[in-house]
Formats: structure tokens, C-alpha cells, sequence
């Protein structure tokens, strides 16, 4: 699993139109928390988990190639 960035948090957001509030109530974190990761802070491995998963079941995931990204999985 590609480790959550702050931009690539912002780039999955951007994918599906989300608001930060949407994610914090998609994944079921704080507002501050999404803020804090966004703006490079640290967080906890599970709050990780539950944006990625949050972006996983929405068809977004978090990747690590030559810089971190997101992209969409089509079918």
C-alpha cells in the first residue's frame, strides 16, 4: 500500500469532487485531521487506513510511482 501524502490526499480528493469535509465524513475523521494531513502533518497508520479506504471504495487509489498521486480505477 502507497503511503497518504498531503498532495496526494488533495490529487484523490480532486478525482472525485470531494470537499475535505466530505472525506472526513467519507472516512470517518475530523475536518482537523484531514486539514492536518493535507498540510503534511503526521497521523496515526489507521487514520490512514481510513482515508485510503475511504478513496478505495470510491474507486480512488493512492499510488507511489515517481512522486505520490492518485488515480482512478475504471473498470
Amino acid at each position: 500500500m502507497a503511503k497518504l501524502t498531503g498532495p496526494a490526499c488533495r490529487a484523490a480528493r480532486a478525482l472525485l469532487g470531494w470537499s475535505m469535509r466530505d472525506l472526513a465524513r467519507e472516512a470517518g475523521v475530523s475536518l482537523p485531521t484531514v486539514q492536518a494531513i493535507e498540510a503534511g502533518g503526521d497521523y496515526r497508520a489507521s487514520t490512514g487506513e481510513k482515508i485510503t479506504d475511504a478513496f478505495t471504495t470510491n474507486r480512488v487509489e493512492i499510488t507511489n510511482g515517481n512522486g505520490t498521486g492518485a488515480r482512478l480505477l475504471l473498470d
